[in-house]
């Protein structure tokens, strides 16, 4: 059956409206779920963050509480070892018995073995404990004034003790956090003991000595100032706008002075204060006295001229209160070629030395301590390279060239020549010798170069090079000025001149003794009239004088002063003693004290000296430690 039915063609559509039902609802759904997933996200982050926070917290509080218990711990070792030292102790023994450190070490670890709460902290802090999983004070490195080892100290009053130790601490927070911090280092102790009654103080033992040092005067050179230190005057100390610079005080030694008050420049103000640190004017100036600030001590004797030093040349002893005189010291010194200084008057210039000849076999033979310069000269000191204790001297006299050889083989053995000129070699049997004074026994082989006149240019043999030979004890004096022209090297220093230089396989710091250097090497230069010049010459502008320098005496107005060009770098190995204060023109000034000086027992030979007194029964001290912490590390575990 056919279907008939027709189309019109028209397409019936159905309105807009009707195709867009159910659209509203898929938005919103959409956006539903949008805010629902930005919500999450809000969430987790949050989360995130708090967790971050309080993992970084709890990391933070645990690295402080490990590095306090480092710190409580250094504390606790210190005072043990303290407590070990008897309250006074005698010359000649060792002050910390052996194996101390091993005891301290183990009950301090004991201590804190168990995790100890960090507390009295501000309100709201991390709650925080510390456990000290490990100390070790290995046995120390110990030395004393007279370079001995502590465990055969001899005669010694000064005891310098270096202990490395390791610290391990762990410190935890809430949760689990856990850090483990290592801490190693040294403790640096020094022990002194002052006999009682009147002794005799060579002026080596100090750092620093000035003699005149006006209350509000110039301000001192700041910086880290090794030694023992003393002025018969008053110490005066700048801030930042009196001295130009911000660099601090740091006195690592007794600091001393005879007035009872210390004067303080604030700028262009000055303050009489009796306490160790003064504020006004808006400053404060706090040096550290790291063996404390003593006020109102007996002023120092000075020595009244250079007698000793000149008689030394002669008899090797050096005691007297009266000058040579041409007539005592013409049987005594002889030339190079045998003619004998003038009983009559001081020949104009000339060398002599004090030997005698045999008149049956011409032989000579040396009897006094040393070398007699007449008249101004200039000096080279050499080490003798055959040998590694006997020192060549050259010396200058209007063009004529003298040369001394001293060459020891053994105390008061071995030979001694002298050269004028192209003149002849004269070898004396021999050489120069110190005299006990009491027993008239030799006690080493030492020389007294006395110039009788002003040492117009006092060198060794080249900038860098050594001077001064490993077994040489020596001392310069002058009459008149001495004239320093370059370095005046030892060939091996005695003290560490650098910060971390390596002494038996152990970083420390600068101005610490080196026992492997100690051959009793020692120079000293002295004029008791004059001053000690620096007149630098070498090219870089750098100079180094490695002596105790003194130029003082009663009335004096010996000083330390720069008569040539700008010198960069000064550095000197000993100390120094000066009736005044004087200009020096230096960048950089460097004084690393020769802490074999210490106590006066050790010393250039013939030295000035003084007599002090003090008190009626020995005292002993044993000052605060120095920690030089030299490896700090840490580790973290979850």
């Amino acid at each position: 059956m056919k279907n008939n039915t027709r189309f019109s063609g028209k397409v019936r559509r159905k309105p807009a409206s009707q195709n867009q039902r159910g659209i509203a609802l898929i938005t919103t759904l959409l956006l539903l779920m949008l805010l629902t997933a930005m919500s999450l996200t809000m969430v987790l982050s949050v989360g995130s963050d708090m967790l971050i926070n309080g993992y970084y917290g709890n990391d933070r509080a645990s690295f402080y509480a490990a590095d306090s218990g480092a710190n409580i711990t250094r504390q606790a070792l210190v005072a043990g070892m303290l407590a070990a030292v008897p309250q006074n102790f005698a010359a000649g023994v060792q002050p910390i018995p052996v194996n101390t450190q091993n005891n301290v070490a183990q009950a301090v670890q004991t201590t804190y073995a168990g995790a100890t709460p960090l507390t009295g902290g501000p309100a709201g802090s991390w709650p925080a404990k510390f456990t000290i999983t490990n100390v070790v004070m290995n046995a120390p490195t110990c030395t004393t004034n007279l370079g001995l080892l502590c465990t055969a100290p001899g005669a010694s009053t000064n005891f310098h003790y270096i202990y490395p130790y390791t610290i391990t601490s762990v410190g935890q927070s809430q949760g689990a956090e856990a850090t483990t911090l290592v801490d190693s280092g040294n403790f640096v102790f020094n022990g002194t003991i002052s006999p009682g009654g009147n002794v005799v103080l060579n002026f080596a033992s100090f750092g620093t000595f000035i003699d005149q040092y006006a209350a509000c005067s110039a301000p001192f050179v700041a910086g880290t100032l090794t030694g023992p230190f003393f002025t018969n005057g008053a110490w005066n100390f700048g801030d930042a706008n009196a001295l130009g610079s911000a660099t601090k005080y740091d006195f690592t030694d007794t600091t001393g002075q005879a007035n009872g008050a210390v004067s303080y420049w604030h700028g262009g103000n000055c303050d009489n204060d009796a306490a160790p640190s003064d504020t006004a004017n808006g400053t404060t100036i706090a040096p550290t006295f790291q063996n404390g600030l003593n006020l109102g001590q007996n002023a120092i004797a000075l020595p009244q001229n250079d007698f000793n030093q000149e008689q030394a040349v002669l008899d090797g002893v050096g005691n007297t209160s009266t000058q040579p005189t041409p007539a005592t010291m013409s049987p005594i010194l002889k030339n190079a070629t045998g003619v004998a200084y003038p009983s009559g008057a001081a020949p104009a210039s000339g060398v002599y030395l004090p030997y005698s000849v045999n008149p049956i076999t011409h032989q000579n033979t040396f009897t006094g301590g040393g070398i007699y310069v007449q008249g101004d000269a200039t000096v080279k000191l050499s080490p003798l390279a055959s040998s590694t204790s006997g020192e060549v001297y050259t010396i200058v006299q209007n063009g004529v060239t003298t040369t001394v050889t001293i060459n020891p083989t053994a105390t008061g053995a071995g030979t001694t020549t002298i050269q004028t000129g192209s003149g002849p070699v004269t070898t004396i049997n021999g050489v120069p010798t110190m005299i006990d004074s009491t027993t008239g026994a030799v006690d080493e082989n030492a020389t007294m170069l006395y110039v009788n006149g002003n040492i117009t240019s006092l060198t060794g043999p080249g900038e860098y090079q050594p001077a001064i030979n490993s077994g040489v004890a020596l001392t310069v004096t002058a009459a008149q000025n001495v004239t320093v022209t370059g370095d005046i090297r030892y060939a091996a220093e005695p003290v560490t001149t650098a910060n971390n230089q390596l002494v038996a396989g152990q970083p420390q710091p600068a101005d610490t003794l080196i026992p492997a250097n100690n051959s009793g090497q020692v120079l000293g230069i002295f004029t008791a009239t004059g001053d000690i010049q620096m007149n630098n010459s070498q090219s870089d502008g750098n100079l180094e004088i490695d002596a105790s320098i003194a130029m003082i005496s009663q009335g004096g107005t010996g000083g330390w002063v720069n008569v040539g060009p700008h010198i960069n770098t000064l550095n000197v190995v000993g100390g120094r003693i000066a009736n005044q204060a004087k200009a020096g023109n230096t960048t950089t000034r460097n004084i690393y004290y020769d802490r074999r000086f210490s106590q006066g027992n050790f010393a250039p030979p013939w030295y000035p000296s003084t007599t002090v007194q003090a008190s009626s029964t020995s005292t002993s001290a044993f000052q605060p430690p120095t920690v030089q912490r030299l490896q700090w590390f840490f580790k973290s575990s979850y």
